[in-house]
């Protein structure tokens, strides 16, 4: 069962200003993994409430004058990964996990958008790496390597670096991008053994890239 992270706005649900806009406020969704927005929806209170109670999104439809839960027809549900208020406590900023299209068209967003970001495939990819580590599953290559120690881990990007080097230099394109991917996927196995993520990563690579940087 996916664990979902969705909290009270920071303990501030009593403070949010719903009569301000006539009982109505605005609740911008927003992918947690892309960052793209899915779509625009607006809740009362008791919509808010029962988001948070329950995890997925649930409107206050204006056409239908009542509590609607994206996705109640559709299984097209919105899981609730966290919620925020804007500074004037006027309007909701609502990180989900979409389970399927959003737009009742069949789209991803409302305004017609791909949401697609190929290169968070690597956050999905350490996401999964961290729960083989902390379940050791039977029968999983992933768990094989935890088991077989760090060096063994090592060893094995050093492997995959150099088969990935030879196909640069002698070998065909296609290969060289398999031979790569091996090596990422067991850099970040040897990583996450470490207690570090693909992110620790970016973060050194965003520091070097400001014009203080200076090599060690």
């Amino acid at each position: 069962m996916h664990l979902r992270t969705y909290k009270l706005i920071n303990s501030k649900y009593t403070k949010m200003d719903f009569n301000k806009m006539g009982g109505l406020m605005p609740a911008i969704i927003q992918d947690n993994n892309t960052n793209k927005v899915l779509m625009l929806g607006y809740m009362n209170e008791e919509a808010y409430q029962k988001t948070i109670e329950t995890g997925k999104v649930t409107f206050f439809s204006r056409t239908k004058q009542r509590l609607w839960t994206k996705g109640e027809e559709s299984g097209n549900f919105l899981e609730v990964i966290s919620v925020k208020a804007d500074c004037d406590e006027d309007t909701l900023l609502i990180k989900v996990e979409p389970v399927g299209p959003v737009c009742h068209t069949g789209t991803d967003t409302c305004w017609g958008e791909k949401n697609e970001e190929d290169i968070l495939f690597l956050k999905h990819l350490q996401d999964f790496i961290d729960k083989r580590k902390e379940e050791m599953p039977e029968n999983s290559y992933t768990t094989s390597l935890f088991e077989s120690g760090i060096n063994r881990m090592a060893q094995k990007v050093g492997e995959e670096a150099i088969e990935m080097i030879i196909e640069a230099t002698n070998g065909t394109n296609e290969r060289m991008i398999y031979e790569g991917s091996d090596m990422i996927y067991h850099l970040l196995v040897m990583l996450t053994s470490k207690g570090y993520r693909i992110e620790d990563l970016v973060k050194e690579l965003k520091v070097r890239h400001s014009d203080s940087w200076k090599k060690h």
